[in-house]
């Protein structure tokens, strides 16, 4: 039965598909995986035909996710709060809440983890943790963001990934395991290293 992990946000513009593309690619080599796109938009799914060792689909039904035939599922979901957010987390292994470090964007993510707890009451075996994305270079991240994250009681992920032109083009650019930013690879490597460990731990 795949592991499915799920990366969500209410908020838009935190690099979300980005991200949920890149550890997919991640993740490839030794995995079956597969990225499902649950935004109507579908702005990973139009890039499918760009990753063809990558199995992008959509998903109408959200139970058809838990019977698909991968290792890992990691899911992509729109940026807003959808009915659809409580039934892909009731099925999630672990959900991946990326948010930038302004204050806005950190209040913003209560909403989502809120959401993240009624399902981990229901799915006991459901944990979750929020990244920091798109944190500008030599900006250094305050101790008081990193506070106020740490107060609402879902973990705070060791790895940051900062706003890189490497990262942000990496969907067109075959990913960012393939570019030269060695410090944007190092990035993303190590934040699907500590998910793998929070799921196994």
């Amino acid at each position: 039965m795949a592991k499915i992990i799920t990366v969500a946000h209410q908020k838009g513009g935190v690099g979300k598909s980005t991200m949920a593309l890149n550890l997919a690619l991640c993740f490839q080599d030794q995995l079956r995986v597969a990225l499902v796109d649950s935004d109507l938009q579908g702005s990973i799914y139009h890039v499918k035909d760009d990753f063809p060792g990558l199995a992008i689909l959509t998903s109408e039904r959200i139970s058809d996710i838990s019977s698909l035939d991968y290792d890992l599922v990691i899911v992509d979901t729109p940026p807003y709060l959808s009915n659809k957010l409580n039934d892909l987390f009731d099925l999630s292994d672990f959900v991946l809440v990326p948010t930038k470090a302004g204050f806005f964007d950190v209040m913003a993510v209560r909403s989502t983890l809120a959401l993240i707890k009624f399902s981990q009451a229901k799915n006991t075996h459901l944990k979750a943790g929020i990244v920091l994305n798109m944190i500008k270079p030599r900006s250094g991240i305050t101790k008081d963001i990193s506070q106020l994250l740490q107060s609402f009681g879902t973990p705070l992920l060791k790895t940051m990934v900062h706003d890189r032109v490497s990262i942000t083009r990496s969907s067109m650019t075959s990913g960012i395991l393939k570019s030269t930013d060695v410090k944007a690879i190092e990035e993303i490597t190590s934040l699907a290293e500590e998910i793998v460990n929070q799921i196994s731990a």
